[in-house]
């Protein structure tokens, strides 16, 4: 049996494989074809050249949502790993219901993104007109404010359970070699902890960088990129071009600010992951 499954094994990876191709694969290239064309249907198709991507920099929409993004992505991911690591460090310490406060805390993060933005933007435009202030839709910086908690209130718990995984998995003999040298509680989480937690750090930052850039679901429906798509990030964007745009131009132009889109991602990720992983074949 074992040396018929060696065998045949690329025979069971066949369904796999033809899924992934056809379900990504396939879709990717010919997105990144159509990014060369102005459409109306991916049948009926005009090549252009390069004319989309130069509509794409000159579009002041586009520009404006890759800083509005920006800022977004710095502030979330500093925001949910600092939090998620000081409560993934409470949390191992004994504390009673240890169990509990992880389930409440991981619990937000099962919720669909749409949902959340529905559930917040009620609650946090009922605390603005209580307190005399704009509306999210109506000013921009606390459209800013609010997708940052609703992103902080949803990843904070998914990070502190792979920092948790991280922190049991320092090896107690380099606690106690810390404890005996006299070394302080500060000193030890900075010197010793940090240290070994990196591989956790590594994951975590990469999962905020990424989610947090690419954000669609919670941004359209927390303020649906207003007021006057000031609060429009990079997805959303990208939608409003394709399907909120007429005509066969800007749906080609659409496909092309995805592509830069894809290539920004993927940039950004491998940059995080090359400072990140130094750190770690450093310790």
């Amino acid at each position: 049996m074992e040396k018929a499954i060696k065998k045949y094994w690329p025979v069971f990876l066949l369904p796999t494989l033809a899924a992934f191709f056809i379900g990504f694969i396939f879709p990717f290239l010919w997105g990144i074809y159509l990014s060369f064309h102005k459409f109306t249907t991916v049948s009926k198709t005009a090549f252009v050249g390069l004319s989309n991507y130069a509509k794409v920099f000159a579009d002041p929409t586009f520009v404006d949502a890759f800083w509005f993004t920006a800022a977004f992505t710095v502030v979330s991911t500093i925001l949910i790993n600092v939090i998620a690591f000081v409560l993934a460090l409470a949390l191992t310490r004994g504390v009673k219901g240890t169990n509990i406060y992880r389930t409440v805390f991981f619990l937000p993060n099962l919720i669909g993104g749409i949902v959340l933005g529905y559930i917040w933007q009620i609650l946090l435009n009922g605390i603005l007109t209580n307190l005399g202030l704009p509306l999210l839709a109506l000013d921009a910086r606390y459209g800013f404010w609010g997708l940052i908690i609703l992103m902080c209130w949803q990843q904070i718990g998914y990070m502190m359970v792979i920092y948790i995984s991280g922190l049991q998995n320092v090896p107690g003999d380099l606690l106690e070699a810390a404890s005996i040298d006299g070394a302080t509680s500060m000193q030890t989480l900075f010197k010793v902890k940090i240290p070994m937690v990196m591989p956790s750090v590594t994951i975590c930052t990469f999962l905020t960088l990424t989610n947090s850039f690419k954000l669609f679901d919670q941004n359209l429906s927390l303020t649906g990129g207003e007021p006057a798509k000031a609060s429009q990030m990079l997805a959303l964007n990208i939608y409003d071009t394709v399907f909120d745009r007429a005509g066969a131009v800007w749906k080609g132009v659409g496909q092309a600010k995805a592509v830069v889109f894809f290539l920004l991602v993927v940039a950004i990720a491998l940059i995080q992951l090359f400072f990140t992983r130094r750190k770690e074949v450093q310790q």
